[in-house]
């Protein structure tokens, strides 16, 4: 009989995020316009390449940032007014576990987002 025990999946998926995260929010120093490339342990197939003055692409690459990235590519890669800026719209392209870690750290995320998704 396994007698190990086991983590709920959830639990450890926090806090793997919550490892990652910055101290203070404007450690985070990354570009605000341009292209940015990937490294393969981010993204490892399909596109690497996200332009930072196209909104749609800017979301994407956030979002795969914020999912897969280290807390070193993290830091190099975002910037702290843009993930703000974004906040709304990308709390509900992100997975509950990044989502709620990321909230709870760093509460000021929440007021960038309306009222009304705020519970979302």
């Amino acid at each position: 009989m396994d007698t190990t025990i086991t983590t709920p999946r959830a639990e450890v998926l926090r806090g793997r995020y919550r490892s990652r995260l910055p101290e203070r929010l404007q450690e985070l120093a990354g570009p605000v316009e341009g292209n940015v490339d990937l490294p393969l342990h981010i993204v490892w197939s399909g596109r690497t390449s996200y332009s930072l003055d196209r909104p749609k692409s800017r979301m994407t690459l956030y979002r795969t940032v914020l999912a897969e990235g280290l807390r070193e590519d993290l830091m190099i890669l975002l910037h702290h007014r843009l993930l703000a800026e974004q906040w709304p719209v990308l709390r509900r392209l992100i997975s509950p576990y990044i989502r709620e870690v990321w909230e709870d750290a760093f509460p000021e995320l929440l007021r960038t987002a309306p009222a009304d998704t705020a519970a979302a």
